[in-house]
């Protein structure tokens, strides 16, 4: 059997019936058929624009495009470089508070 250049083989019926939903694919779909993750989604702009996060994160944007130079960085550059920091630097409060929504989301959907 010749497998296709373009795309991987077909899985067969046995595979397909083995896939199961982890329990991380199957919180992630409730919480998109319910409407949560948007919600909590708002919720984390806001809360990291009121806290200055947002604002840190482009004044180190604009820090890596001046020492760089306009024309010598990509978006792919800055992505590298901001997302550990941004990551990083996202306050104990605001993970506590997403963490607390979601456990009480789980909790009434019952999952």
């Amino acid at each position: 059997m010749r497998n296709s250049v373009n795309r991987p083989p077909t899985p067969d019926a046995v595979e397909i019936q083995q896939k199961r939903p982890t329990l991380e694919e199957i919180i992630n779909i409730k919480l998109i058929e319910s409407g949560e993750k948007e919600r909590l989604m708002e919720l984390l702009r806001e809360r990291l624009t009121e806290c200055g996060w947002k604002d840190d994160m482009k004044s180190l944007c604009r820090a890596l495009i001046q020492k760089k130079g306009r024309n010598n960085v990509t978006v792919d550059d800055l992505v590298h470089v901001i997302t550990p920091e941004g990551r990083a630097s996202i306050p104990d409060s605001i993970k506590a508070e997403l963490l607390q929504r979601i456990r009480t989301f789980l909790l009434q959907a019952a999952v």
